[in-house]
């Protein structure tokens, strides 16, 4: 919406979201631990791995998935990241290389996506806590502390995005601890051989590679408040790295611990088990501890994901794609209303069943994906001489070569999607194909107002200056 046209819609390289200089920055501690909850939060819901295919290959999808999956999407979040240091990530990328109706097509189905997500961390908070509180269960008492956790944790997000890092961290750190030590306790118990045990036909693959997928997904998710980070150019490629080495490790060495401690139960492997794991290797007081971890990290896993997903809608508003008030900040620098609209969401979708909402989520999160790598790929076409202070080191063919891989793994999960998540999520997608028209239509009759930032950059006039440079 707007007029974009104009050479400010496309931003660039040194570029800071506007208005934050007086908002204080995130660094890269705070940084890595928003990554890790973005993407994992620790290995709580792997355990569906094993009931789906047994050890041995749960093992291998969480050694040989990152190299198909996330190492790709890292890399190139971090190359487009860096290019695109501003709030919107994405979309930015997407608007940039295809046009603004694309880059709304993609704000819609990622911001879809991430909300739903986030519907699950409350209600899986809440089961975690059930054992001991049994009243939290079900009923109006399940209700209402749905909505105050929600409320509680939405008010995190309001008070700034410096304190949300922080919080990550500290999460993280809570939550990781208790399986060094059940790694630890558990030695004694190893046996290898239950590691190799697989039975190929015997494998719910649908579960399986949805279970791997939701684990190690979500890396672009960052790029949304790249505008709050602090030096971006060389703090995110650098967290991207960090983080990717803390999700891989904390789902390897958990899966590891637990396989190779207790004998195999498929049945038993799903969501929760490492508790019990934790009981028998090491007692109750080991159990109390991982319960308690597995209930943070959701509120981790929830905080995370709700700054993206209203900086994302800021990061739109700033660009003309939505009304000028989702700009709005409170004077803590977060975006009120794209907080309110997330949270919203979150509680209307809270209802909804685990499995509906990770397959759900899924299927948006790969079409959205799809016009990522497109971007990726045409702006190094179109663009070659931009600023990148991280690109990938590979050429034309090396990008297309880098996108073929997490390409036909996007093609299997659609391809395995039951027709119910088809349907609900191609309703999902016109949706968004027919809103974008409608906000150009209140645009131009100026039932609302829209406005473009003027402090965003112009990809055109980086590529110029950086060509100039070459030439002198």
């Amino acid at each position: 919406m707007g007029e974009h046209n104009n050479p400010e819609y496309v931003a660039v390289s040194e570029a800071q979201s506007p208005r934050v200089n007086n908002f204080k920055k995130v660094s890269v501690l705070p940084l890595v631990f928003l990554i890790f909850y973005e993407v994992s939060g620790g290995p709580f819901g792997i355990e569906d791995s094993v009931q789906a295919a047994g050890p041995l290959l749960a093992l291998l999808g969480f050694l040989v998935f990152p190299f198909i999956w996330s190492v790709p999407e890292a890399l190139i979040t971090a190359e487009m990241g860096t290019m695109f240091p501003v709030n919107g990530g994405y979309v930015v990328w997407v608007s940039s290389a295809l046009g603004p109706f694309w880059g709304f097509q993609q704000g819609w189905v990622k911001w879809l996506s991430g909300v739903i997500d986030n519907a699950l961390y409350p209600v899986l908070f809440l089961d975690y806590l059930k054992s001991a509180i049994p009243a939290l269960g079900g009923g109006l008492p399940r209700i209402v502390a749905v909505l105050a956790l929600t409320l509680f944790l939405t008010y995190l997000n309001y008070r700034g995005l410096t304190i949300v890092g922080w919080v990550a961290v500290l999460l993280g750190i809570f939550s990781i601890i208790p399986f060094v030590v059940m790694g630890l306790v558990a030695i004694p118990k190893l046996e290898p051989s239950r590691w190799l045990v697989v039975s190929l036909h015997n494998v719910d693959w649908n579960l399986y590679l949805n279970t791997l997928f939701w684990n190690l997904n979500y890396w672009d998710s960052i790029s949304t408040l790249a505008g709050e980070v602090e030096n971006p150019k060389k703090t995110l490629p650098k967290a991207l790295f960090y983080a990717l080495i803390l999700v891989v490790v904390g789902y390897f060495f958990p899966l590891l611990i637990g396989t190779g401690a207790v004998p195999l139960d498929r049945e038993l492997w799903t969501d929760g088990y490492f508790s019990d794991i934790a009981k028998i290797v090491g007692g109750v007081w080991l159990r109390c501890w991982i319960q308690g971890a597995a209930a943070m990290s959701n509120m981790g896993m929830f905080v995370a994901e709700m700054s993206s997903d209203s900086f994302q809608l800021l990061g739109m508003a700033e660009r003309g794609m939505l009304p000028e008030f989702f700009g709005k900040r409170s004077r803590y620098g977060t975006p009120v209303i794209g907080i309110m609209f997330s949270a919203s969401g979150v509680l209307l979708l809270s209802w909804l069943s685990f499995q509906e909402i990770v397959a759900a989520e899924n299927f948006l999160y790969c079409v959205g994906m799809i016009l990522e790598f497109i971007a990726f790929i045409l702006l190094r076409v179109k663009h070659p001489a931009a600023s990148r202070p991280y690109k990938i080191p590979v050429g034309t063919v090396g990008t297309i070569l880098l996108c073929i891989p997490p390409t036909l793994l996007i093609g299997v999960v659609l391809a395995l999607s039951e027709l119910k998540v088809v349907v609900v999520s191609l309703i999902a997608i016109v949706i968004g194909l027919v809103m974008q028209p409608c906000l150009t239509y209140v645009e131009r009759k100026r039932w609302m107002k829209f406005s473009i930032s003027s402090d965003l950059p112009d990809l055109r006039g980086a590529n110029q200056e950086s060509a100039n440079s070459l030439i002198d």
